[in-house]
């Protein structure tokens, strides 16, 4: 989760990659720093998000085109087979996954973070250094902008996961 954390702000695969592998051997040199007032999750998921910021400070990336290939969640082959029901689960986290791509960063982290690393309101607060009421109305917000864009871009797609 700290790589998909990093990828959703960093947008490329090799940076992500390179920043989470520095975000564990930060949390491993200051392991004992880590003093247990919030979850481990959260405490390793606010040094990737320091360590993206950073990393992106230092480097300027230029914001990508929203053109570039989805990497997240890519097919996972490990029973052998594929059941009908697999195969549409696996259709509909694509979707929902390219369309989180289509989200700005801040909108993308929120969503992942909450939705996918299952982290609460005030870690999810703790970790962007924000308040748990600006990270609900952030939630709120980027959940309405990822209805439109699946609304708007995925519209054929999902009326044929509804029939």
């Amino acid at each position: 989760m700290v790589f998909t954390l990093c990828l959703r702000i960093l947008k490329t695969r090799e940076d992500a990659e390179e920043v989470a592998q520095d975000v564990f051997v930060k949390a491993y040199r200051s392991l004992a720093d880590f003093k247990g007032d919030s979850k481990f999750s959260t405490w390793i998921y606010t040094i990737a998000h320091h360590s993206c910021l950073s990393f992106l400070r230092k480097n300027k990336l230029q914001v990508q085109s929203l053109d570039v290939e989805p990497v997240f969640h890519q097919a996972d082959s490990r029973a052998g087979y594929f059941s009908a029901d697999s195969i549409e689960l696996k259709s509909k986290i694509k979707l929902v996954s390219e369309a989180i791509q289509l989200l700005s960063t801040e909108d993308a982290q929120v969503i992942t973070l909450f939705y996918k690393s299952e982290q609460s309101l005030e870690e999810i607060g703790h970790i962007l250094g924000i308040e748990a009421n600006t990270v609900k109305v952030r939630l709120h917000r980027a959940r309405t902008r990822l209805r439109e864009k699946m609304e708007k871009h995925y519209s054929r797609e999902l009326n044929e996961l509804k029939s």
